[in-house]
């Protein structure tokens, strides 16, 4: 790491801590040039992978868009914003646990749902008929049938 002072490459490391619960290292620095301390702090960069839609285009990992689509299927439902913020940190967890560069949007989509379903069945409902492109009624008659047929096993 370059000296702040004097711009020297050469510093040594004469303390490091962690911080911030852990997820952060704090270390105090001296640069054997101009012998000044200086304090720095490292925390992991953990890249999310980019999407890849339905036609190909592909588009960086957005967390706003996401918690604003999940936010919409729950919007009236007794669900509390904890529940959502962790079911968003899963929902990212997994996607990093993958260790792909790219992932299809359809995967995102089936990881919402799952998180969904657990949550509250009427924001899955919801969130599956403008995932899944229900035309009408019947579909989703089939997809509810289909979530009580699993509510009993």
């Amino acid at each position: 790491m370059h000296c702040p002072f004097c711009g020297a490459a050469e510093t040594k490391v004469i303390d490091s801590r962690l911080v911030a619960e852990g997820s952060q290292v704090r270390r105090r620095r001296e640069c054997l040039s101009c012998i000044e301390r200086f304090t720095s702090y490292e925390t992991a960069e953990l890249l999310m992978p980019r999407l890849v839609k339905r036609d190909g285009t592909r588009e960086p990992f957005n967390e706003d868009k996401l918690r604003a689509g999940m936010s919409r299927a729950l919007e009236k439902r007794p669900v509390g914003v904890e529940q959502l913020e962790e079911a968003l940190s899963r929902i990212i967890h997994r996607l990093r646990a993958m260790g792909e560069r790219e992932v299809s949007s359809r995967i995102l989509g089936e990881e919402v749902m799952r998180e969904l379903k657990q949550l509250d069945e009427v924001a899955y409902i919801r969130f599956a008929s403008v995932y899944r492109h229900f035309k009408d009624l019947n579909e989703f008659r089939e997809e509810i049938d289909r979530l009580e047929t699993e509510d009993r096993e």
